[in-house]
């Protein structure tokens, strides 16, 4: 696990598992989902600190209610949050959980109060969801903390995030993660390559935070350059609540980190410098070997000397310069070329 002083300098890709409302109003399920995140090869468990007051009102006109095509429509705001939200009063004891499993635990605040609060817990990292990035006081105020701050991209236009890292002010230890903020989000939308973009656009840490069903997103991100994925993460879907539809349970969690530990591995690094088995492999390569019996002073021909597998010869490269000179002593079929048994004249 990587130390959120380190954010600029991954070794691996960070894994973090998003609890959001996935606990579904109990906090035995909270702790049991933190516990079932470190068994799934989570790196950190993210929490939302908000109460239905700090981030709507409690309203009923046409505004305050969801009608945008989501999972949620017909609710008002004030609903969602209040069924959604992970009580204050429990934050603690999952922050003690979590390090007891050897978790990073770490929230997305959605207020200044809420940063206030996280503060008195030593809350190591913020996320700045979606939803807020637009909020430059909000941002403002959560990068004057001096912690690593983690930026989920889904409504923002190039201007929008500029002016989110503007208000990092001289906050440097900043993250971007692409994200499509639907819910689920359909997989034709992920626009993964922007990943790479964002990096190359901003000299920042990029990553992915996942709305789509299934790994297939978080694998290919990983490709793109992603040092960090979040992903929702479930103890059992048939608990319900808002997120679970597009939660992944423990199996899933687990698969995708496997797939994403795969593609770090097999990705590897730019280098050419041969392996032990790449040097092995080259004895399967071509080289050149006598292929007749031949008495000295026969010429050298492409019938008494051929490129042939295995490659313990000399490279086939010297063809040209070997062709139509003489072997100076009698040699079997099978022999390795070698420079020794040419004339030198």
């Amino acid at each position: 696990m990587n130390p959120p002083v380190l954010l600029s300098k991954f070794n691996s890709v960070f894994i973090i598992a998003e609890l959001s409302a996935n606990h579904n109003g109990s906090l035995n399920i909270a702790i049991e989902t933190i516990r079932a995140a470190k068994r799934a090869g989570a790196d950190a468990i993210k929490l939302q600190t908000y109460t239905a007051d700090t981030i709507t009102i409690n309203s009923n006109k046409n505004d305050f209610i969801i009608n945008n095509g989501s999972i949620w429509d017909g609710d008002t705001f004030y609903k969602l949050y209040e069924k959604a939200h992970t009580p204050w009063e429990w934050h603690e004891e999952l922050f003690r959980v979590a390090k007891e499993e050897g978790l990073l635990c770490f929230s997305s605040p959605f207020d200044f109060t809420a940063v206030d609060f996280l503060e008195t817990l030593g809350n190591p990292i913020y996320k700045i969801a979606s939803f807020e990035i637009t909020d430059i006081p909000l941002i403002e105020y959560i990068a004057s903390k001096g912690k690593p701050l983690i930026i989920s991209t889904g409504i923002a236009g190039l201007d929008d995030i500029k002016l989110a890292l503007n208000a990092c002010n001289k906050n440097k230890n900043i993250a971007l993660l692409k994200c499509t903020s639907s819910y689920p989000a359909p997989v034709e939308e992920a626009n993964l390559i922007m990943i790479k973009d964002l990096a190359d656009r901003f000299g920042v840490i990029t990553g992915l935070s996942d709305h789509t069903l299934g790994i297939t997103a978080p694998v290919i991100a990983v490709t793109q350059g992603a040092k960090i994925i979040e992903k929702h993460f479930i103890l059992d879907k048939s608990i319900g609540g808002p997120d679970a539809s597009f939660s992944l349970n423990e199996e899933e969690f687990t698969q995708m980190v496997k797939a994403v530990r795969e593609t770090e591995v097999a990705l590897g690094e730019v280098n050419y410098k041969l392996t032990e088995k790449q040097l092995q492999g080259r004895n399967f390569s071509r080289s050149l070997y006598v292929t007749e019996d031949v008495k000295k002073g026969e010429l050298i021909t492409n019938e008494n000397m051929r490129s042939v597998r295995p490659g313990f010869g000399i490279h086939p490269k010297h063809t040209p310069s070997l062709l139509g000179k003489k072997f100076n002593q009698n040699i079997s079929k099978g022999s390795r070329m070698s420079f020794n048994f040419v004339t030198k004249k």
